[in-house]
């Protein structure tokens, strides 16, 4: 299993809407709005890491709004889950 997060850069106004858009992927596990740099943290798990780099290509980018993405690929943690 790996685990992956990527910080988005949304257009104004399409916040809410991509934020319902990312909660029914279903790689994606988690979604946060943020205040600052990025304006919505999420957090993907998949198969494998090429299986994340297919969730954020086709299925992240691709939604309306999503202006920029960081992608960050974890290891396991340091209590031994991922």
């Amino acid at each position: 299993m790996a685990i992956g997060f990527a910080l988005l850069s949304i257009s104004p106004l399409y916040e809410k809407t991509v934020y319902e858009t990312l909660k029914n992927i279903p790689e994606i596990v988690e979604v946060h709005p943020l205040f600052g740099e990025y304006d919505i943290l999420v957090k993907i798990k998949c198969e494998n890491i090429d299986m994340i780099g297919e969730v954020v290509i086709k299925k992240i980018r691709s939604t309306k709004g999503v202006v920029d993405t960081k992608t960050l690929i974890g290891t396991k943690s340091l209590s031994g889950e991922v």
